[in-house]
């Protein structure tokens, strides 16, 4: 039987001609775009993903279909305006469409898209050099990819090959990511025990910040002859909640992976490029890991894109004898490589972390002040710079919170491993008037859900 493409043809030539559009849609036009975004979700996409949005469906706004933004504020098709304090999940750290980035890319495009994977690109070696100029201590080779789990997996490899053991130490609540090696080292049962059988290797979960129970992991490893290959954490925990460790932690497992001869890899897929207050957020305490992740903001919120850096020891065995024993045809292809070349420059240049800090010094008292005002709402607000969770009684409460927000043109929303947690995680770029305006919203969300408790 004949396959006729005709439909697929005018469809895609259709949406070809509203991307490269400048303007907004009429309304007429914008609300058949929601209708025929929310019908291709439920049709072809996942159909609970727009039940489960809870901040939107519970405000009765469940259609909103974003469509352009810049700083710390998008709209939406139909051209509402909200302040961004999600951030893409620590994506947009120079918040939406930052100009430079855009700029680089769009100049790389006209060039050369993607690479021949054959001849040198030379993006990807200056991606590689100032990764190496950026990060703690020494720290030199690195591997690029597309998504957070890809440099996890990428971590876990390099570690396995040069330690020539298999096993790792991760922690309660962690996450590194959903492919099926990352997914091994998941703290929460929802996501790893669906998939049955996952990797093959011994992982031990351990709470995390409890530096004795690494410490008393790695004796008991050595003493029944498990070789392990790393311990992994990540700096602060993002999607437990923004859970800071206790000051000991870090500088603690560092010396009991030397002791042990393991490798310590620290995951700043969410925490790096100045989301906590500093470049890096080992940096807080003052320790180098043997292999570093980073991805989310490492594309200017512009291109996916993902690193994983280490030693030139360690790296080794990834380039002899074989330099091909972990690669990606699309991970570090040109486009990719001059946006995080260009998100790289932009926060050196503006010191993002230095505003993270600032910001984050500003509006963490001023949640604290909510807490103990309600405190039938409230458990806790933690975190540190721009990585904050507000932890609330139960699910529900939260739920309330981030719909409240939603129906107020603010944008917020929960964490993968802690049900009560909603993130405060904007752009690290986001004004003082901006953050005023969200605690004025929230002040009187919360006092709409006080008076029905």
């Amino acid at each position: 039987m004949a396959v006729d493409y005709e439909d697929a043809l005018d469809y895609s030539s259709h949406w070809m001609d509203w991307i490269q559009k400048n303007e907004f849609p009429t309304p007429e036009q914008a609300h058949k775009i929601i209708e025929e975004s929310t019908t291709n979700f439920a049709e072809y996409y996942n159909r609970n993903w727009l039940e489960y949005r809870k901040s939107v469906t519970e405000s009765g706004d469940w259609a909103a279909v974003e469509w352009g933004g810049s700083g710390a504020v998008f709209k939406d098709v139909l051209g509402r305006e909200y302040l961004d304090f999600l951030g893409g999940y620590g994506m947009m750290d120079l918040g939406w469409s930052h100009p430079d980035v855009v700029r680089t890319v769009k100049a790389q495009l006209d060039r050369s898209p993607m690479p021949s994977q054959e001849l040198l690109d030379p993006l990807r070696g200056v991606l590689a050099k100032l990764m190496a100029e950026i990060t703690p201590g020494d720290l030199k080779y690195s591997w690029f990819g597309a998504s957070g789990t890809e440099a996890n997996e990428a971590a876990m490899k390099i570690a396995k090959l040069h330690t020539g053991k298999s096993a790792f130490i991760v922690g309660v609540k962690a996450f590194h990511g959903k492919t099926m090696g990352s997914l091994s080292l998941m703290g929460k049962s929802d996501y790893r025990a669906p998939m049955g059988n996952l990797y093959s290797g011994q992982v031990y979960h351990v709470p995390f910040g409890d530096a004795e129970a690494v410490e008393k992991q790695l004796e008991i490893c050595d003493k029944v002859g498990v070789g392990v290959a790393a311990v992994m954490f990540e700096p602060i925990q993002g999607e437990s909640g923004a859970i800071v460790p206790p000051d000991d932690f870090w500088p603690r497992i560092r010396e009991a992976t030397r002791k042990h001869g393991v490798l310590l890899i620290a995951d700043e897929v969410q925490t790096g490029l100045g989301r906590t207050g500093k470049l890096w957020g080992v940096e807080h305490w003052g320790v180098t890991p043997d292999i570093l992740t980073v991805a989310k903001s490492l594309g200017g919120g512009v291109m996916p894109i993902s690193a994983v850096t280490t030693t030139e020891e360690i790296y080794h065995p990834m380039m002899y004898p074989n330099p091909f024993m972990h690669t990606t045809t699309t991970g570090g292809g040109a486009l990719a490589c001059s946006a995080a070349i260009a998100a790289i420059h932009v926060t050196l240049r503006e010191k993002l972390w230095e505003q993270a800090a600032e910001k984050g010094a500003y509006l963490m008292p001023k949640l604290q002040d909510f807490v103990v005002k309600y405190p039938k709402i409230f458990e806790k607000v933690t975190g540190r710079g721009l990585l904050i969770g507000m932890h609330f009684k139960n699910p529900e409460t939260g739920y309330k919170a981030a719909s409240g927000l939603f129906k107020r043109g603010v944008l917020v929303a929960g964490t993968l491993t802690s049900a009560q947690t909603i993130r405060i995680e904007p752009p690290l770029v986001v004004s003082y008037d901006q953050m005023n305006a969200l605690l004025d919203r929230l002040g009187d969300v919360l006092a709409d859900i006080n008076k029905s408790m």
